[in-house]
């Protein structure tokens, strides 16, 4: 688990044969040390007045929004390697840079931790290519719904688009692999793969048995136990700009600030739930279950109309500003749900509703540890009974809550969503059984050429989300694989903790019942 680290102040003392010394000065010395400090006072002020403008001109580049001194280093201080865009006026193509940033990894930290137990999940992710490999023809048969492909040469991303995604999702998963290779440079082996951005799993287990399936690899958000599609952090870790949510490290904090606002037991005692109910059936069933006059389920459920936050400019859909009530429901949409993680940051209990799909880090979450299993088919009684349980277990009901919370803080930083992509990456290229080699058709990608030429939030987003220096030590250490017995374990066990939970419920709506 990653700790705040904490700053010290060094304090340095003069030696003890020091304290009886007196310096005198001359006359001449005065004056001429005057004359030096006034020097010294007049090249700081020009320095600062010159770093002050918005852009630094050097030739024909510009670095954007940059003080100069992030550009050097000393002792205290790592170099950073901010953008160059070329030509302020965009009279130019924007060019990738050469020599600029380093192509090595060489941090001050060799020491490498072991990484959060969910990094398990790639081993079992990959399985199905552990025999035989990943071949081209594989990959051509991924091509056929993907959005575009990925190839890594020599530390170089080389991008071959085949079509548009929803939104901006291709843009910032591509700009999240940018920044990966910045964070790690040099350090990931050559590689190909095809990256398909919509929402639900199209690879069918059901369809490659045997010792000779070929299953196509190909990458998305989300997948479930019935597919083979290879689960990937989303784009909205790195912003999701059509509806203002910040990049992850930023807007993680915002929730931490937001739950210290209000205490768990002064939070409100029901269970809250904000979305868009029109985009899956399990939705508009969910809202039946809101607070009547005539039904009251112990939830509060609100339509999120982001047109009209649009309009109105965010001010009521800031996630650190929802951590006020006790519980809040997590309920898929059209496949798993990006507001998934934000839910289980808020220190509130997570009401679950059952789902089928799952995203790269949820199995590495417990059913009655970090969250509270609502049944899906009956969900108004379901969140009925979780809430009148967590009002009458109030510190249980906590420090679930806080358990979620935990996690996401410290296991779902954004140092561990790289350390996922990296060692998802590298365990994926051992096993092609070719060499990767640049698309004839294929661009190469890097910060400035997806950065520099954009404005508004998205050029905001990225510069938020941007790595500015290589890391000071190697990524985590992926655990080993489950064995057949410890996963199977694994998998009882929330089932088991699940079924527990739903026998409560039972006996509460039967003792309900007969009273």
């Amino acid at each position: 688990m990653n700790k705040d680290n904490e700053t010290y102040l060094k304090l340095f003392q003069r030696g003890s044969n020091n304290h009886h010394r007196t310096c005198f000065f001359s006359k001449k010395a005065k004056v001429t040390t005057t004359i030096v400090a006034l020097f010294c006072l007049v090249a700081t002020f020009c320095y600062y007045f010159a770093a002050s403008n918005n852009n630094i001109i050097s030739g024909d580049y510009f670095i954007p929004n940059q003080n100069p001194s992030s550009i050097q280093t000393n002792k205290h201080q790592k170099q950073e390697f901010p953008l160059i865009c070329t030509n302020g006026n965009k009279t130019n193509t924007q060019t990738c840079p050469r020599d600029y940033y380093p192509t090595k990894h060489n941090p001050t930290n060799q020491y490498s931790h072991v990484c959060p137990s969910y990094f398990r999940w790639i081993h079992e992710d990959l399985k199905p290519w552990r025999k035989q490999g990943i071949t081209k023809e594989m990959l051509k048969e991924a091509r056929e719904t993907a959005h575009f492909k990925i190839v890594i040469v020599d530390g170089k991303l080389y991008v071959e688009k085949y079509k548009k995604s929803i939104q901006t999702r291709d843009v910032f998963t591509l700009w999240g692999v940018l920044q990966l290779l910045r964070l790690y440079p040099g350090k990931l082996p050559d590689l190909e793969l095809l990256f398909d951005c919509d929402d639900r799993p199209v690879v069918p287990s059901d369809k490659f048995h045997g010792p000779n399936a070929s299953p196509p690899p190909l990458f998305r958000y989300c997948s479930n136990q019935w597919s083979l599609d290879i689960v990937f952090p989303d784009w909205s870790f790195w912003g999701w700009a059509e509806i203002n949510i910040k990049p992850w490290n930023g807007l993680l904090r915002e929730i931490k600030e937001g739950n210290k606002k209000t205490k768990w037991k002064d939070r409100v005692p029901y269970a809250y739930w904000k979305g868009n109910p029109l985009v899956a059936d399990t939705r508009k069933n969910l809202m039946t279950c809101n607070v009547t006059s005539e039904n009251d389920w112990n939830t509060h459920l609100y339509i999120q109309d982001w047109r009209k936050e649009s309009n109105e400019g965010y001010k009521k859909s800031g996630l650190g500003d929802q951590c006020t009530y006790r519980y809040k429901i997590y309920i898929q949409g059209f496949a798993w749900s990006v507001s998934e993680k934000y839910i289980l940051a808020c220190d509130s209990m997570t009401l679950y509703v059952k789902s089928e799909y799952h995203d790269f880090f949820m199995r590495g979450m417990v059913p009655l540890q970090h969250y509270w299993p609502i049944r899906d088919d009956s969900k108004c009684t379901s969140l009925k009974f979780a809430v009148e349980w967590g009002n009458n277990h109030t510190d249980k009901a906590q420090a679930i809550g806080e358990a979620a919370s935990r996690f996401i803080q410290e296991d779902l930083n954004m140092n561990n969503v790289y350390d996922y992509m990296f060692n998802l990456l590298n365990e994926y290229a051992k096993l092609l059984r070719f060499k990767p080699s640049i698309p004839q058709g294929a661009v190469e990608f890097c910060s400035e050429t997806m950065a520099c030429d954009v404005n508004g939030i998205q050029n905001k987003f990225m510069e938020e989300s941007m790595v500015m220096s290589p890391s000071d030590s190697n990524p985590c250490t992926i655990p080993p694989p489950y064995d057949s017995l410890t996963l199977q374990e694994v998998l009882e066990r929330n089932v088991n903790s699940t079924r527990q939970v739903e026998i409560w419920e039972d006996e509460y709506w039967l003792n309900k019942n007969i009273g």
